[in-house]
């Protein structure tokens, strides 16, 4: 209706484009028409929106920004370290592993729970205690960042490797290495007995040694010139011409 109060006093048609929503019909573009013939117009322009790839000007997305999917940013979280205080609460174990002596220092958490461990391994060379070391640190960084006891256990239980053997522990009588004893007692101190089982689910126990009765060997007649047995160093015997081991059965050489 601007275009036809203004057409009567211009002589060529106007440059406006009539702009109309993208729900528009056919009959709607029809009726735009004739609607502009009806009121003097000499030309019109209509233009339907999203009738083309491009367009000068865009108003916003309407319905259909509202539909458009939200992008989902994946929340990563980082692991927070917890610190023990300055002051803590430790437990110091002694072990020995087939005549291999050590010690297991733990320190804990206000709730108990362990948050860092410092192994000495006594009477070892600077090899040996600096790997040790540098184990121990790495896992009390592990435990301080929040991995469970449970799963280091399960991880470094049953390793085997020298030096192995009995330990005259109770809970953990017989260790394939040392850090299979190391986390077998970490699992039997603060996660339960269960944890110090064996390969096959059981705990081996200790049993005392039944004292066996002393036999009396037959010795027979000793003489000052008989010499030692090289195969087991007990006195020798005259044999005939010869002298023979009661120990072993060894000879001097005559047969």
């Amino acid at each position: 209706k601007m275009m036809a109060a203004v057409q009567p006093f211009i002589s060529g048609a106007i440059s406006k484009t009539i702009n109309m929503p993208e729900e528009s019909t056919v009959e709607d573009v029809m009726n735009a028409y004739i609607e502009s013939w009806r009121l003097g117009l000499k030309a019109v322009a209509i233009y339907r929106d999203n009738s083309k790839r491009v367009q000068p000007l865009s108003t916003g997305q309407g319905e259909r920004a509202a539909k458009a999917p939200a992008t989902i940013e994946k929340i990563v979280y980082r692991p927070q370290r917890r610190k023990l205080t300055d002051e803590r609460q430790a437990v110091t174990h002694k072990f020995s592993i087939g005549g291999h002596e050590g010690y297991i220092t733990v320190g804990l958490y206000e709730d108990g729970m362990p948050g860092e461990i410092f192994i000495t391994m006594a009477k070892e060379g600077s090899t040996i205690s600096g790997l040790m070391d540098g184990f121990a640190t790495a896992i009390s960084f592990t435990l301080q960042y929040g991995v469970p006891l449970k799963f280091l256990v399960d991880k470094f239980s049953h390793v085997r490797f020298e030096p192995s053997g009995w330990t005259g522990n109770q809970q953990v009588p017989y260790a394939k290495s040392i850090l299979d004893y190391i986390f077998r007692w970490l699992g039997a101190k603060f996660l339960g007995p269960d944890y110090a089982q064996g390969e096959a689910g059981d705990t081996t126990k200790l049993r005392p040694t039944e004292p066996q009765p002393q036999q009396s060997l037959p010795f027979g007649p000793m003489v000052e010139d008989a010499p030692i047995c090289s195969e087991c160093g007990g006195l020798m015997t005259r044999n005939g011409a010869c002298f023979k081991c009661e120990n072993c059965g060894g000879t001097s050489g005559c047969s």
